[in-house]
């Protein structure tokens, strides 16, 4: 079982790991399965990595995430340049329809808009803006809207969790309402929860999956 410093070490650990990231720019509070991140950084990519490194620690049941992202001033970037570099990689990115998204920046900010047919365009128009340089955090507001009129399948979607090896022996309960896709039941990390998701948006016609897993470790956490 863990306690909150071993917790607040382990999160540390997978902080230090990842590529980008210094450990020394990222403070690290556990308290009772909750991890509150802080600290500045110089890009939304490593403010993004280490709230995904903190999330994939086992016995991380929230993350709370305060890091600020500074740029020095002799390498800022203005809103101007910023939109022009998102169309260029929108541009020459095929996973994606450019045509179909609109894009606000605002003092560094992004805010995504548009309609996409899957997820995972969704997300990797996400990824590509929060890589740019001067991006200080997204809003992606991009909606799902599939061309497809099937009826979602629900035991499609229980047969997926079943084959996958994280979630084969998890209990979700899955309800689906019209085109949108409802998660219930416990998980035992982030990375079992965000599998159900991504998972569930892999099924044609869902619009929207109201992910209400909760993460709930089997070692409890003792504070010292």
């Amino acid at each position: 079982m863990k306690n909150n410093e071993d917790l607040q070490k382990d999160v540390q650990d997978a902080i230090k790991w990842e590529p980008l990231l210094h450990a020394a720019e990222i403070g690290v509070i556990a308290k009772d399965g909750i991890v509150t991140l802080t600290g500045i950084v110089d890009s939304f990519a490593k403010k993004s990595e280490a709230e995904d490194a903190a999330k994939g620690v086992a016995g991380v049941k929230a993350v709370v995430e305060k890091i600020e992202v500074q740029f020095q001033s002799t390498f800022k970037k203005s809103d101007n340049e910023i939109a022009s570099d998102l169309l260029n990689v929108f541009k020459w990115n095929w996973e994606i329809p450019a045509d179909k998204i609109k894009a606000k920046v605002e003092n560094g900010w992004v805010t995504l808009e548009g309609e996409f047919q899957w997820n995972h365009q969704k997300e990797i128009a996400k990824k590509l803006v929060s890589k740019l340089f001067g991006v200080k955090g997204v809003t992606n507001n991009i909606i799902i809207k599939s061309d497809k009129n099937d009826n979602i399948e629900k035991e499609g979607i229980e047969k997926a969790f079943e084959r996958n090896w994280s979630l084969e022996e998890k209990f979700i309960q899955v309800e689906v309402t019209g085109n949108i896709v409802t998660l219930l039941g416990k998980v035992d990390s982030w990375y079992q929860k965000d599998e159900a998701s991504r998972i569930a948006w892999n099924a044609p016609g869902v619009y929207s999956v109201n992910n209400e897993l909760i993460v709930e470790h089997s070692s409890q956490i003792i504070d010292k």
